[in-house]
């Protein structure tokens, strides 16, 4: 399998130049339904973050703020899509489960909630050739995880695709298609940014999560 990177559309990059995507994959993981060790780490996470957050105020974190700020200007409401992370910590905040999905799944979002950066993961056998984050086409359909039917894209949204489909609504939802499975061995993980958001807190994210992903998964990661 060759590695591929992600490629920002001209259009994108000059209406957002702050706009920074980092790419790592993680190959060779074993992905299991559930192991212990990983919920005792999410208990101690859940702790830490009702620590650190408040459900009144949580929307005004510098790297929440963000978030919200780029979803209002691509015409996402994040009052109803909330950034990832965001919406992780509330239900923490509420007293809500995570959710609990598979091993890598679970690992990542972990590492999402700690870092407060919004993140994708997709199996690598299941894209092909190079990934662009680009404006919808108005009309294009999209089959999100969870979703029984697929939805019609206004064109407003922000999208990744690969050569053949789409695998993204950038940065909050990902396809059905390409999601991690138990039979996923190589990961194509996103570290989704934003304007406002530095290159360096990206990295540290993906630090994170590749960490947790190994520790928990196994395999061998490599920044794209």
């Amino acid at each position: 399998m060759s590695e591929m990177g992600l490629k920002i559309s001209a259009d994108l990059g000059k209406r957002f130049p702050g706009l920074r995507v980092l790419v790592v994959h993680v190959n060779g993981v074993r992905v299991e339904r559930e192991k212990a060790e990983l919920q005792q780490f999410k208990e101690k996470v859940i702790e830490e973050i009702k620590q650190k957050y408040d459900l009144a105020t949580v929307k005004d974190v510098p790297i929440f703020r963000a978030y919200r700020d780029f979803f209002w200007r691509i015409g996402t409401d994040p009052t109803k899509n909330r950034p990832a992370a965001e919406a992780l910590i509330r239900r923490v905040l509420a007293n809500k489960p995570l959710p609990t999905v598979n091993t890598l799944v679970d690992a990542y979002n972990l590492a999402s909630i700690r870092t407060g950066v919004a993140m994708g993961a997709f199996d690598a056998d299941e894209l092909q050739g190079e990934l662009t984050l680009r404006p919808a086409s108005k009309g294009e359909k999209f089959l999100g995880i969870g979703m029984k039917e697929p939805i019609e894209l206004e064109g407003n949204e922000l999208v990744v695709s690969d050569a053949e489909k789409l695998i993204a609504i950038y940065p909050y939802r990902d396809a059905d298609e390409t999601k991690i499975t138990g039979a996923t061995k190589d990961v194509l993980l996103l570290i989704c940014g934003a304007p406002g958001i530095e290159e360096e807190i990206l990295r540290d994210a993906a630090r994170v999560a590749t960490g947790y992903i190994t520790g928990f998964c196994g395999g061998e990661e490599k920044l794209a």
